[in-house]
């Protein structure tokens, strides 16, 4: 189980993520936020078990 605030990436990706959000009730319940090339944020919805810390 991950927490808010936690930065995790998607299984074999480099794309560091920052968790801001879940929404139980759903299958892909984690909602992370994160920053693409030109500094816009962006959010995307995925499942636990797709995701990882970063250490």
């Amino acid at each position: 189980m991950f927490t808010i605030g936690q930065k995790v990436k998607q299984q074999l990706s480099i794309q560091v993520m920052e968790v801001i959000d879940f929404e139980p009730e759903f299958i892909e319940n984690v909602i992370t936020q994160w920053e693409d090339e030109q500094g816009a944020k962006k959010t995307g919805k995925f499942m636990e078990d797709e995701l990882e810390l970063v250490k």
